[in-house]
């Protein structure tokens, strides 16, 4: 049984390394006014754009028994599965089922915060199982990994953060796959890290195949034992992909219809910035980076620049891994400053801002060096402590002559000396034996903490305000239950002002926007034709006209403000402050046209007003829907527009010129556009006569660009012979739900039904039982040729890859199942055969050579009790000691002794010497040719009193 003495001594570190960096956090969250300490929320970037409104929808999905193949909340109808994968995948996230939907942030803010404490134990854990030694002083550097500069520009990324915390075991199941021939620690934790996020794990796939080679290089291997480790690495990396291809193919299949499934390498080589300035990024509170320049966020603890130095000069690391593991940190100074390699790590893109994602992996190795500097301290010399120590205050006096970038505030400089300071102090006091092991520990801890919570509180969290986000989520979800209770059939529905573009997701409404890297490159370059804000990622309905809702679908629109009321839209509820408006003339899911309908539109017009002209033309036989008003040009930054009759007014700036414009009424109100590159029309309203429209280049970036404005008005009597021309053949939706949709239509002649369900080769679709192969509406859309007369129609969607991902993960399992009893079963084997020997040893053949006299007696005691056991295990220091007439300090010493030479006198006792003495030990490893730190499991440890143990 374990005593809770020595369950809680061996359990400190770890409990630290969890407890400090929550801690941190949750102190960070209090001086923020973070709810529940305030009205602000952990929301920031992508977390408040992308990952909330997905958790949202997820959470209805695990709750309401919705599918994971497919959405119609986001983006017009989405693959799931795909967003899933690459969003959602972390098994942690399944927890969500049991969190109520008004806290789905708090969900996701506190779950940073445990996976931060979940990063810096696993560090801890690798290190201590690294090195084969129970040591307080891992829990600092675990700290420092969860507390990183990577972490404090990236913790919101929620969905990296599975791979960050598991990444310390999936290097040490590397190493144990290495040097044990233990495989499956490498394998399971491999498989997770992929299954909860491909896009890091890419990054960390290429990382261990360098490491793998670095760590063959210093594994005793000969000959043939080369060729077996790499098969073995080969083997279980295949079966941790296999173990993830129930989400990783369909991510695989989806993306490939995404804007970024193209590949454009490198023609020039380029450097971003020098090795002395990336080091530099060391210091204490230098500002994180998470834009375009590049920068690695490397910050894990400024006494990384005093213990490097310190591991150089340890002579208890052999040069060559010295020299093996500063190549790789060269290796990987050049990999942020190089154009070719940044795009290999990347996946083959250069990232969209958040630059250096690989970074994390730096920090783990660094600090994995900087934790054999620091091992064993009080053996090094004063010199080295105090030469090491200058060395780091030298290079940060020269970083604030030679550096000049605005990431570096004058204050880092001193805070980063004094901390050096601090930690130089107590490594000398300590070295001079004037500090106790405690003591010291504590002095060290409490520096870590309070340089973690310094750096932390200064460059992370930032904060938005949690009142706003969801203020208006009640009474919009009280409107639209009514809606949904309403409406028997298919409808969509949109923001007039969106708060994202997944507002969708968030407040369950089948929606026409999206922001995500999943998103449909066609889907993408259709809204650009119709108007409607478009990007490499994002579209959604900002720029939509009224004609575009109708063919969208878009029943319903939600409102923070009134909108005049009109033929084609009229109010429908209002509860707080927000509006629903119902359009009036919006067409169903699918509608038929004239069978050359795709041959004759024309979608290459100069503005997107002319494409919606030619598809009114097309498609209805209506001309001029949209008539343009004459601009009057200023000046090269300013044109003015007239409104020469009352209607509904829209200007295009075209998306070559300016990126941002003022447009000022003449009542003076003035509204802002920007992203104007990304193509949108912009709606002025409802205008009256005579009114003036003054637009004017705001652009600071692009003041010598040419403004071009065209202005278009709406005629509405127009409009409502187009609705009516392409609603008398509608397609009826019978039932539907997120996957299957029955529907029927009856045409009077031959056509192309038109629908608005997004093309996707995951739909299956029957017509009056015959399975179709669909055409495509704008390259965009599901089309389908109908002859004369009654159809019933089937759409099934199941996503692509699903069915071969299944296959090859549950293969993969068995596999690995089937591999583990196998191992398993040769191991008991093993044991069994080497018990069957020892048991069938005579005493005689435990004996040592005769002229030790002197230790006969200890010996004898030893291999007695080890026979008395024959367990396979080795007794306890108390076991040993039972009985026997010398005091504790002499005999650990001469037990030390007497087991050393019992391990190379007699290599059949040493296959049944696994386990450990006592607590309080050195190591000894059971295999001379191996040293300890590489391999805890096959090590020895031993209770001695004398020796000195470091922090």
């Amino acid at each position: 049984m374990i005593r809770k003495k020595d369950f809680w001594k061996d359990s400190t570190p770890y409990l630290c390394a969890f407890f400090i960096p929550i801690i941190v956090m949750i102190a960070v969250f209090i001086q923020r006014g973070i709810f529940p300490f305030g009205e602000m929320s952990f929301l920031r970037t992508d977390l408040y754009h992308q990952y909330a409104p997905f958790f949202q929808e997820m959470k209805k999905k695990l709750t309401e028994g919705g599918s994971f193949f497919y959405s119609w909340d986001i983006g017009m109808g989405t693959n799931f599965m795909a967003l899933f994968a690459y969003y959602l995948a972390s098994p942690l996230n399944w927890l969500l089922y049991l969190c109520p939907r008004d806290y789905i942030i708090e969900f996701i803010t506190y779950f940073i915060v445990i996976k931060i404490g979940l990063s810096s134990l696993s560090m801890t854990y690798y290190l201590i199982q690294h090195n084969g030694k129970r040591d307080f002083g891992a829990a600092f550097f675990g700290i420092f990994y969860g507390l990183s500069g990577y972490m404090a520009a990236y913790s919101w990324n929620i969905m990296w953060l599975d791979c960050i915390l598991l990444f310390p075991l999936v290097i040490l199941g590397l190493e144990r796959l290495i040097h044990q021939d233990k495989c499956f620690l490498y394998c399971i934790t491999l498989g997770l890290c992929i299954l909860s996020n491909y896009y890091i794990s890419i990054m960390i796939c290429i990382f261990l195949v360098i490491y793998f080679l670095v760590q063959l290089l210093l594994a005793s291997c000969h000959g043939v034992q080369y060729l077996k480790k790499i098969g073995e690495f080969a083997l279980y990396s295949l079966l941790a992909g296999g173990l993830a291809a129930i989400v990783l193919l369909p991510e695989i299949y989806a993306l490939q219809t995404t804007a970024s499934s193209s590949i454009s390498f490198p023609q020039t080589i380029v450097s971003y910035f020098s090795i002395f300035d990336m080091i530099a990024r060391h210091l204490v509170d230098v500002d994180v980076h998470i834009g375009l320049d590049h920068w690695p966020n490397i910050y894990c603890g400024v006494a990384i620049l005093f213990l490097i130095p310190l591991y150089i000069l340890n002579r208890r690391v052999n040069f060559y891994e010295k020299f093996l593991y500063c190549f790789l940190l060269l290796f990987f100074y050049l990999s942020f400053s190089n154009n070719v390699l940044n795009f290999i790590w990347h996946g083959l893109h250069f990232p969209n801002s958040l630059p250096a994602r690989q970074s994390f992996i730096y920090i783990f190795l660094i600090l994995s060096m900087a934790w054999q500097g620091y091992d064993g301290i009080r053996s090094r010399s004063i010199k080295q402590i105090i030469g090491c120590m200058w060395f780091a205050i030298v290079f940060t006096i020269l970083a604030e002559k030679l550096i000049t970038e605005e990431f570096f505030s004058w204050h880092v400089y001193y805070v980063s000396i004094l901390f050096l300071a601090l930690y130089g102090g107590i490594a000398y006091l300590y070295r001079k034996e004037q500090l106790t092991n405690r003591l010291a520990a504590a002095l060290i801890l409490s520096l870590v903490t309070v340089e973690s919570f310094l750096n932390t509180t200064t460059t992370s969290v930032t904060t938005t305000s949690r009142t706003a986000y969801v203020q208006d989520d009640a009474a919009t979800r009280s409107m639209l239950a009514s809606i949904e209770e309403e409406e028997p059939e298919f409808y969509r529905v949109e923001k007039t002002k969106i708060r994202t573009k997944n507002d969708g997701a968030w407040l369950d409404y089948p929606s026409i926007s999206i922001f995500s890297s999943t998103a449909n490159a066609n889907l993408t370059d259709f809204f650009k034709v119709f108007g409607l804000e478009s990007s490499t990622n994002a579209y959604g309905s900002i720029g939509s006209t009224f004609l575009s809702n109708m063919i969208f679908g878009v029943k319903y629109n939600i409102s923070s403000q009134e909108l005049e009321e009109t033929d084609a839209r009229e109010l429908y509820a209002e509860q707080d402050g927000v509006y629903i408006y119902k359009n009036n003339y919006t067409l169903p899911l699918g509608f038929l046209v004239q069978e050359d309908f795709n041959e004759v539109w024309s979608t290459d017009g100069a503005t997107p007003f002319e494409n919606l002209n030619s598809f009114a033309e097309v498609s209805a036989g209506v001309l001029d829907l949209y008539t343009l008003i004459n601009t009057d040009f200023i000046d090269a930054s300013t044109y003015s527009v007239t409104v020469n009759k009352d209607g509904y007014t829209y200007l295009y700036v075209n998306r070559f010129g300016p990126n941002e414009v003022e447009v000022t009424d003449s009542a003076g109100n003035t509204t802002s556009y920007d992203n104007l590159n990304r193509g949108y029309i912009l709606d002025m309203g409802y205008r009256k006569s005579g009114d003036v429209l003054t637009i004017k280049n705001t652009d600071e970036e692009g003041a010598d660009k040419t403004l071009t404005v065209s202005a278009y008005q709406m005629n509405e009597d127009k409009l409502k012979r187009i609705y009516d021309a392409l609603s008398r053949t509608p397609m009826t939706v019978d039932n539907y739900n997120d996957t299957h949709i029955d529907a029927h239509v009856t045409t009077e002649h031959d056509g192309i039904l038109l629908t608005t369900i997004p093309y996707d080769t995951g739909w299956t679709v029957t017509v009056d039982g015959e399975v179709v192969t669909p055409e495509k509406f704008g390259d965009a859309f599901i089309a389908l040729p109908l002859t004369t007369g009654s159809h019933t129609l089937t759409f099934s969607y199941l996503p692509d890859g699903i069915t071969e991902g299944t296959i090859l993960t549950f293969s993969s399992l068995a596999i690995l199942i089937a591999l583990y009893l196998i191992t398993l079963f040769w191991n008991r084997h093993k044991k069994h055969h080497a018990q069957k020997e020892f048991d069938s040893t005579n005493s005689e053949e435990l004996f040592l050579p005769d002229d030790a006299e002197e230790d006969a007696v200890d010996r004898h005691h030893v291999e007695e009790v080890l026979r008395e056991k024959r367990t396979g295990e080795l007794p306890s220091s108390e076991e040993l000691m039972s009985g026997h007439p010398l005091t504790e300090s002499e005999f650990s010493t001469s037990i030390q002794e007497q087991l050393g030479k019992l391990f190379a006198e007699n290599t059949k006792t040493t296959q049944l010497l696994n386990s450990n003495i006592s607590d309080d030990t050195i190591t000894v490893s059971s295999n001379l040719n191996t040293p300890a730190s590489e391999s805890l499991d096959h090590t020895t440890v031993i209770p001695d009193s004398k020796k000195h143990t470091t922090l």
